[in-house]
């Protein structure tokens, strides 16, 4: 048995990066599909790819219509939602705070945090009714460290997302719903590159440059990649993680876990040079 058979879910973002791959994972172990996404020609090109039991929605997560839509979308041709996997986001304004564009950081909280709780709105109902569903909201590891990320605002956003996730949990777990955000460390995606200004084609191109970057950013010593996001999702997603719920589960090769080992001991044996300890 495939371990979401016939279980629906509902991707974001799935036009490219982690929301791609994360529909690609969920359709080789037989989920019925809907993935949502703003740019069309990509997203109708995953449903082809992904076969008849995958329908592509347009939907601007930030926009309330287009979330209730998406979401009535789904109950009307499958009947229920098992899992909702909120991972659609984007880059945020850059550089420090002092020069951060109102209008900037509105967008970015709208992309980054009111899709998040659109969704979750207008799919609680549902599972609330059902008395079981996932909601696995796309957190970062820049939400709980500062320094992760080239924009506050996203650490910020992110930090808002992770918190909503666990208190959302405290209310749906009452109802058989969990709830959970997912911290994703360096991954190799276009999101770095649309950060730091390159256009969203463009970008896209980019990711074998980002990975070789990322190789040495975690103790695991290779860049994340999207398969490593769409699998811990796919645990999320299914029964095997049926008593957990309100947690934030990171992805990251270890970054946050500490201070590296040979970090550490560099730092060590410079101590033991300055004191004239040498061995």
């Amino acid at each position: 048995m495939k371990r979401l058979q016939d279980k629906v879910c509902i991707v974001t973002g799935a036009t490219s990066g982690i929301g791609r791959r994360t529909a690609q994972v969920f359709a080789a172990e037989g989920a019925l599909l809907v993935v949502a996404g703003r740019r069309e020609p990509e997203g109708a090109e995953l449903a082809r790819e992904l076969g008849p039991r995958c329908d592509f929605l347009r939907t601007d997560v930030t926009q309330e219509d287009d979330v209730k839509a998406m979401i009535d979308f789904t109950v009307r041709k499958h009947g229920r939602i098992d899992c909702l996997f909120n991972n659609a986001g984007g880059p945020a304004p850059t550089g420090g705070i002092a020069g951060i564009p109102v209008d900037g950081f509105d967008a970015a909280m709208a992309l980054l945090v009111r899709s998040v709780m659109l969704g979750m709105k207008h799919v609680a109902p549902i599972m609330v009714r059902q008395r079981s569903g996932s909601i696995i909201n796309n957190g970062s590891i820049a939400g709980t460290r500062a320094g992760y990320s080239s924009s506050v605002i996203y650490s910020a956003a992110k930090a808002a997302v992770i918190q909503l996730s666990k208190c959302v949990a405290m209310e749906l777990g009452e109802h058989g719903v969990r709830v959970n955000s997912l911290s994703p460390g360096a991954i190799a995606t276009g999101i770095v590159a649309k950060a730091l200004g390159l256009p969203v084609e463009e970008a896209e191109k980019k990711t074998a440059i980002i990975e070789q970057r990322y190789a040495g950013a975690q103790p695991i010593p290779r860049a994340g990649l999207p398969d490593d996001i769409a699998r811990a999702a796919l645990f999320l997603a299914s029964d095997e993680s049926s008593f957990v719920s309100a947690q934030d589960l990171v992805v990251d090769g270890g970054v946050i876990g500490g201070r590296g080992w040979t970090a550490q001991w560099e730092g060590l044996n410079g101590m033991r040079n300055a004191l004239g300890l040498q061995d």
